[in-house]
């Protein structure tokens, strides 16, 4: 049966139940005597056990029914459940993943789980997983690879057949175990000598890992060679030998007998099995189950909630670009119509306008996706960090269910990640020290996110020590960031940005998980690349709260277009407070910068044609007009010519020849054909 048809489906599917599994093991961290929850966890790997079988990814289906071993007895009552039986669990599932994602990357999904299936061994048997040595790996390995089933992993039947014809003409099959020493530098230079040597006396069938990965050093200082030959092994180890840096070579006769034995243990234990049990978990694939619905689905109510179709993100993509060059024709016939003032013209554009206004929310709620997807990976985080740190931490997420852009959502994982691990590492006291302060000895850490206009919020806090004002004040001060005369003044909400600041860091200590600051400033550039910004509240000794403020969509904005002497700019609306005419005579100066007094407050004036070195084709006059826009706590006003009006545009990239220009995020293409630069006011603003 031909698979490759149903290999994204395996892939998604195969994600979606590994997900499920780590979700549910940190349940049963939690209630370690519920065994519906490890009957949960064994569904989810028996099917992927099933899938896998079904797909013919034998070293997937191998592992996943070692753990489903594990699993079953810990079900069955014959093996209590404890820290260290969920830690080897935890790392199966990271190889897991790891399969999965090479298979999704166009790999065969092979890898060696020698050590995990060892320990995995060890749990079954009721035995601690931590008397498991390298020394047991190392006899377990050589047992395996005399068994030559996980040496050189499994052998497709081109492969067997070379092999066969070989020993009908008299050579013998070696499977050849070389293994380099720790301190080898070229490793890919020592595995080129070492297959020029076997090609002189014989012809290699195969390589593990395999030649490409040999090639580029993506293996780490053991290898695998199939090799047919008529010289015998002592020989064939000598010649090996002679290459430096090399620590062992072991040549083992390969008997395609005891390997078909072998193989059909493994495949009755795992496919028969899978194959006996898999109608139950999921169906096997065939084109009836792919692209017909049943009668029953089609009358069943209770089915309506299935009434979904997985889409190719791509195809999304396209989508949306086919819509933003229509957004553009838009707004070109939106000109032509005033300009024509034909009042049947103006209606049908009216009508275009609202109907394409309603496909832009439909298209925009489709590439909408739930910041859950970010969100699942965090608890398997938090928990091992704690573990590291000798830390109790109990993380609470909140409105996971909250929907941002698939753009937006790509970029958000990893400044999540910097400022979860500064809430766990310098943020959450140890057991001992929260005892002293009258707290829980179990720290909690709240991931929250929710709407607010246009806006998605996304807030991290803790329960912990806070921020020490005067220990950063010093610090920035001790690192020229501020003056000794300034800092007095500064309010608590600015002193907390300054940890923000690049290399800034008030760790007595950098440990190897974070210091509060290092890693903050790419938070911070990456959040405002985002159009998004960062606030931080916190009091000394009760906790933390980072906010990050972001856009629901990046492609298609709401803006305020504005005319500096014959250029077009667009400000975003997100950014805009007001906009205001304001007189000459009106403008202060201070400190060498010119200013205003906008509603009691003073706000610096930044004057657009000179920050861009626009030509000069007209004169000022005695009135400027001037957008007010805010940054978190700070304001400026941008001085232009003269206001167009509110446009929604498309935001265009620069591309990769017009890289860091400053205080431009992009372009757009205006209704007559012009391009308009898109202004970035927190670059302004700074």
């Amino acid at each position: 049966m031909d698979t490759s048809q149903y290999l994204e489906m395996f892939i998604d599917e195969s994600k979606e139940h590994l997900q499920s599994i780590n979700e549910q093991l940190l349940a049963l961290e939690s209630s370690p005597n519920d065994l519906s929850i490890v009957n949960e966890i064994f569904r989810s790997a028996h099917t992927l056990k099933g899938m896998s079988a079904t797909m013919g990814f034998e070293d997937l289906a191998n592992l996943t029914h070692k753990m489903e071993n594990v699993l079953d007895a810990i079900r069955n009552k014959k093996i209590v459940v404890n820290p260290d039986i969920l830690d080897v669990v935890f790392d199966s599932v990271d190889y897991l993943e790891a399969m999965v994602n090479d298979i999704a990357s166009g790999g065969n999904g092979k890898k060696d789980v020698t050590e995990i299936v060892a320990k995995l061994q060890l749990i079954e048997k009721g035995e601690d997983p931590k008397s498991f040595q390298k020394s047991n790996q190392t006899e377990t390995t050589t047992q395996a690879k005399q068994g030559s089933i996980e040496g050189i992993g499994t052998l497709d039947e081109f492969e067997m057949t070379v092999l066969e014809q070989s020993k009908e003409q008299g050579y013998q099959s070696y499977e050849i175990i070389v293994k380099l020493r720790n301190d080898c530098l070229l490793r890919s230079a020592r595995v080129f000598m070492v297959f020029e040597i076997l090609e002189q006396v014989g012809e290699i069938i195969k390589a593990n890992p395999p030649v490409e990965d040999l090639e580029e050093e993506r293996f780490d200082y053991e290898f695998a060679v199939m090799l047919v030959s008529k010289e015998n092994a002592e020989d064939i180890e000598k010649r090996i030998m002679k290459v430096s840096e090399i620590e062992s070579v072991k040549v083992v006769k390969f008997s395609i007998e005891d390997y078909k034995k072998t193989k059909g243990n493994l495949e009755e234990e795992t496919i028969q099995q899978s194959s006996n049990e898999i109608e139950e978990h999921i169906p096997r694939p065939t084109a009836d189950h792919l692209n017909q619905v049943s009668e029953k689905e089609r009358t069943n109510g209770q089915n309506v909630s299935n009434k979904t179709i997985r889409v190719n993100i791509e195809r999304l993509d396209i989508l949306m670009n086919l819509f933003e060059e229509l957004v553009i024709d838009r707004g070109r016939l939106e000109q032509i119509s005033s300009e024509l003032n034909n009042p049947e013209l103006q209606e049908t554009v009216e009508r275009m306008s609202r109907i394409s206004g309603d496909l832009q929310n439909i298209i925009l709620n489709m590439r909408m996706v739930p910041v859950e997807q970010v969100f699942n990976r965090f608890p398997r985080m938090v928990r091992q960090l704690a573990r590291d740190l000798n830390k109790k931490v109990n993380l609470e997420i909140v409105g996971a269910e909250t929907e941002l852009d698939r753009t937006v959502i790509d970029e958000i994982g990893d400044p999540l990640v910097h400022l979860l691990r500064n809430a766990i590492d310098h943020g959450i006291e140890t057991p001992e020290e929260r005892r002293a302060k009258g707290k829980p000895e179990v720290g909690t850490v709240i991931l929250k996110a929710y709407h607010s206009g246009n806006h998605v919020f996304i807030e991290i806090e803790d329960d912990g020590a806070g921020i020490n004002r005067e220990k950063v004040l010093k610090k920035a001060i001790e690192k020229g960031i501020i003056t000794k005369e300034a800092a007095p003044n500064l309010t608590d909400r600015q002193v907390y940005e300054l940890i923000m600041a690049t290399g800034f860091s008030t760790a007595d200590k950098i440990s190897d998980v974070s210091g509060r600051g290092v890693g903050l400033d790419v938070v911070k550039n990456t959040i405002e690349s985002l159009s998004g910004s960062v606030t931080i509240n916190s009091k000394f000794g009760e906790g933390s709260i980072f906010s990050i403020q972001l856009p629901l969509t990046l492609s298609i904005i709401s803006v305020m277009l504005v005319e500096i002497q014959e250029e077009k700019y667009a400000i975003p609306l997100s950014s805009i407070i007001e906009t205001a005419i304001i007189k000459k005579e009106d403008i202060l100066n201070a400190h060498n910068q010119k200013v205003i007094d906008f509603r009691g407050k003073v706000v610096p004036l930044v004057f657009l044609k000179d920050v861009f070195e626009v030509p000069i084709v007209k004169e000022d006059d005695d009135l400027y007009s001037v957008v007010i826009v805010r940054k978190g706590d700070k304001m400026a006003g941008l001085v232009v010519d003269s206001f167009i009006g509110q446009q929604e545009i498309v935001l265009k990239s620069l591309g990769n020849y017009l890289t860091n220009v400053f205080a431009i995020s992009g372009a757009t293409i205006l209704g007559n054909g012009q391009v308009a630069l898109i202004i970035d006011c927190n670059a302004l603003i700074k």
